[in-house]
């Protein structure tokens, strides 16, 4: 009886372990890829699945999005510019037979594949690129990524450059770039002003030329702006064409001195004077 009983507790444990063997449970974001005698059979999951003890054998893929950290690399830009660049990249495994049979270990063999890839890529572009066209940069690695991976099962969601290291010296370099942009920006800004601001008085001559009423409008106001000023000194703007219709045409040209009576008087005096002086030299 005892050596009966041993056996059927022996049995009984045999049954326990071969039945939880057997029973496998997988979550919801979770595949089991079954292998029967080492050949691929299909993928269950989820929920409760059985299994033939030693006879099938079973590996979980975990189907969710995976966050693979980049390490940072060394990168030579095309206008020979030497940066560090990390990255991240968020993937999942949406054929769970083919990231278990056509790769080793899809985990390695993306990161690898991912490091060499922003490396090639990167390498083609200049600095400022990196700098300002992330996001087209980011397509392109993720495409690239997309379309090497999708033989393993992977599909590449999504790629972001986090950080572009550069050195201290280059920085400065790029900041007094950077100034000399703004200055050259500053100056074209201000002839821009400066031509518009030609043409508007150009066509402000020409409109008050059309009305010579409108000049003695503006002139008025111009006094009375001088005048709100405190200053002891006004000046008063006399037009060219009110000299010509004092002076006639020839006002605002050169011409013979007009001196006063007395010098008019002395004038005869002084040419007899030279006249005698002349005649007394000849005798």
């Amino acid at each position: 009886m005892p050596i009966d009983f041993a056996a059927y507790i022996l049995l009984a444990a045999l049954v326990i372990v071969v039945i939880g063997s057997a029973i496998k449970i997988m979550r919801e974001y979770e595949r089991a890829v079954v292998f029967t005698l080492g050949r691929f059979t299909g993928v269950k999951g989820p929920g409760l699945i059985i299994i033939i003890p030693f006879v099938q054998q079973i590996v979980r893929v975990d189907l969710r999005t995976i966050t693979l950290d980049v390490p940072s690399q060394d990168v030579i830009s095309r206008d020979n510019v030497s940066v560090k660049v990390n990255a991240v990249i968020y993937f999942r495994v949406v054929d769970p037979d083919r990231s278990i049979i056509q790769v080793e270990n899809f985990m390695v063999a993306t990161s690898e594949l991912a490091q060499t890839t922003l490396r090639s890529v990167l390498g083609k572009h200049d600095l400022d690129e990196m700098l300002a066209e992330r996001d087209k940069l980011n397509e392109d690695i993720q495409e690239i990524l997309d379309k090497q991976t999708d033989s393993w099962g992977i599909k590449v969601a999504n790629v972001e450059i986090k950080h572009v290291d550069i050195d201290e010296s280059m920085v400065r370099a790029i900041a007094r770039q950077a100034e000399a942009e703004r200055n050259r920006r500053a100056r074209i800004i201000n002839a821009e002003g400066e031509f518009q601001a030609a043409e508007k008085l150009v066509d402000a001559a020409k409109l008050l030329g059309t009305a010579p009423e409108a000049m003695q409008l503006r002139l008025l106001n111009s006094l009375y702006d001088i005048a709100g000023d405190k200053s002891s000194t006004i000046v008063f703007p006399v037009p060219i064409d009110m000299l010509k219709g004092i002076f006639g045409n020839n006002a605002g040209t050169p011409g013979p001195f007009v001196m006063d009576g007395q010098n008019q008087a002395a004038a005869p005096e002084a040419a007899s004077q030279e006249s005698a002086s002349d005649s007394d030299k000849k005798a």
